[in-house]
């Protein structure tokens, strides 16, 4: 039997504060709450004390965003989908955010170590108003210590429903997914990123998004192997392939400043787990 955890996060409003509510079962907790950035903008930062996903295991994340709530949503360190005896571990993240709500969803990478059986299910609800930048950077294997993701699947699932869905079944015998140029090109980094909206973005709004990534990806490394697009006209999408986990969080990281900018007029506030 594994783990079966959950997290329910509640953000409401209290004036100019946005206050926090969290309840728990199991091995998933927020670790810290903070206002770096004054009472406005909740930093939450979730542990899972555990330290690794293993088959059997079920995270599932709720979080709901009321009216003009605005929570910034990070981990202290990668997620890690361990080896599996035969059972598949899932994570399952869903937010509903009401008009004028923001949320940012920052986690630090997840690893899909080898012989991992893994499924990572994300679910964003946006109502009319609110706004969201969020962020998914998978590694599989540990590219930078030569263990390579030899045996195990690792599925995938994003969504903003009406909006954007992507499935994705990644398995280790799947060389031509992994090693094709038409596929992953032998890279075991995959990131995502996205601006969504709970309705259309503005012409000139999507377009300064859109310069601002592709500023950030033509100064980057991985400038020949990251792009972004419009697929709807309420999201912006970013995709990046990388050897290494490091460059492409990096460009995420550019990017997610330069967005905060350019949408909301906030200057970049780092969470401070990102620097220990």
């Amino acid at each position: 039997m594994g783990w079966h955890a959950q997290l329910t996060l509640h953000y409401t409003r209290d004036g100019e504060r946005c206050i926090a509510h969290d309840r728990h079962t199991g091995p998933l907790r927020v670790l810290q709450r903070l206002y770096p950035e004054g009472p406005g903008v909740c930093h939450h930062v979730l542990v899972h004390p555990p330290g690794g996903i293993v088959g059997g295991d079920v995270l599932q994340l709720d979080a709901t965003l009321d009216a003009h709530t605005h929570a910034l949503l990070t981990t202290p360190g990668a997620t890690r989908f361990y080896r599996s005896a035969g059972d598949s571990a899932q994570q399952q993240v869903s937010a509903r955010l009401a008009g004028g709500a923001r949320l940012e969803w920052l986690p630090l990478e997840t690893i899909a170590y080898n012989g991992a059986l893994a499924e990572n299910r994300l679910r964003f609800e946006l109502a009319d108003g609110a706004e969201m930048i969020g962020w998914d950077v998978v590694a599989l294997g540990l590219p930078a210590a030569g263990e390579a993701f030899a045996r195990g699947r690792y599925r995938q699932q994003l969504q903003l429903p009406g909006v954007w869905l992507e499935r994705a079944t990644i398995a280790a015998d799947d060389h031509r997914l992994l090693d094709s140029p038409l596929g992953l090109a032998g890279k075991r980094v995959l990131a995502t990123m996205w601006f969504a909206a709970g309705s259309a973005l503005a012409s000139a709004r999507r377009e300064a998004l859109l310069d601002a990534a592709r500023t950030a990806c033509h100064d980057s490394p991985l400038a020949a192997t990251s792009g972004v697009t419009a697929p709807h006209d309420e999201i912006v999408v970013l995709r990046a392939l990388a050897d290494r986990v490091e460059p492409a969080m990096q460009l995420l990281a550019r990017v997610w400043a330069a967005w905060r900018h350019a949408a909301w007029q906030l200057a970049p506030c780092a969470p401070r787990v990102w620097r220990t």
